[in-house]
């Protein structure tokens, strides 16, 4: 009895039904994938890679230029020898990354 007593004065919460269910869908995975919805849950890890701007080598490394107070580094591609400040960035998955160093010859552990 007190119980239902305090249930009363408290309210009852009401529930929805969630979107995806009420438009036939299996999962709400199916449901953001059909949607074209990205949730950063699901993204998992990302991995930032630098590529040349001129030919898009991802064989780019950093040279110091010993200018103090001038951002004293400078990118340059070991591949056409374009140097520069402005070097691309690249947002891969951990599957695209995982790719990018079989690719590349690198050892995964």
């Amino acid at each position: 009895m007190i119980m239902g007593g305090l249930r009363n004065k408290m309210g009852k919460s009401k529930l929805a039904t969630p979107d995806w269910i009420k438009e036939g869908y299996d999962s709400p995975a199916e449901y953001a994938k059909a949607k074209g919805i990205k949730n950063k849950k699901e993204k998992g890890k990302t991995f930032k890679i630098r590529k040349c701007p001129k030919c898009g080598s991802y064989d780019v490394g950093v040279v110091l230029t010993g200018e103090e107070g001038k951002g004293a580094k400078e990118w340059e591609c070991k591949k056409c020898k374009w140097k520069g400040k402005d070097v691309e960035e690249e947002e891969l998955s951990e599957e695209q990354f995982m790719k990018y160093l079989d690719e590349k010859g690198e050892e995964v552990a």
